[in-house]
């Protein structure tokens, strides 16, 4: 804790752990892509707060991959865990750029967030055992396609081996019905 993690390997979004989740906490995933967060944003400049959701004690929700918040926020809250408390410094190139966004936030402002990751759920009309479950079945799906492949490649394998076996048969007693045609004609 305490320790600057570069999450986007350039500077430009960093994360400090205030606060760790415990071990066995949620994180964000694929299957549970709904986060809420609280949140307080201040300027580096100036440290003036410019938003937050602890004065009226509400939660941000919003769905990780679908652009809907600044590129850092993305980058940053899909490493937490619930109940993590983390300082993200973002350049204004993983904020709002050079356009800012007024009359809160000026043009190339570096920001800071501190952000709890409350909780992450799965999108609506879906759970994580739903989700979970078809991931099973499509994998249980995949094995028996690859099995029955498997199957019908020996079975076609044994027949061939079956067909050069009586081909061979057959050669073998062409061969020796030659081999006796031979002997019959010259032993007058």
């Amino acid at each position: 804790m305490g320790d600057s993690i570069d999450l986007s390997g350039d500077g430009g979004v960093l994360k400090t752990i205030l606060r760790k989740a415990k071990a066995d906490a949620l994180c964000p995933s694929e299957d549970l892509p709904l986060v809420d967060v609280q949140y307080e944003g201040t300027l580096v400049e100036t440290g003036e707060v410019f938003d937050t959701t602890h004065e009226d004690n509400t939660v941000f929700s919003f769905e990780l991959g679908k652009g809907s918040v600044i590129q850092a926020w993305e980058i940053a809250v899909k490493t937490m865990k619930v109940g993590e408390v983390a300082k993200i410094t973002c350049k204004p190139e993983y904020a709002y750029g050079s356009a800012g966004s007024p009359p809160d936030i000026p043009p190339d402002a570096t920001l800071i967030f501190e952000v709890e990751l409350v909780d992450c759920k799965p999108r609506k009309g879906s759970s994580v055992t739903s989700v979970s479950e078809e991931r099973a079945r499509l994998e249980e799906l995949k094995k028996q396609r690859e099995l029955a492949a498997a199957a019908k490649e020996e079975e076609k394998k044994r027949r061939e081996e079956a067909k050069a076996a009586a081909a061979a048969r057959m050669q073998a007693k062409l061969e020796s019905k030659k081999g006796q045609g031979k002997g019959k004609g010259k032993a007058k």
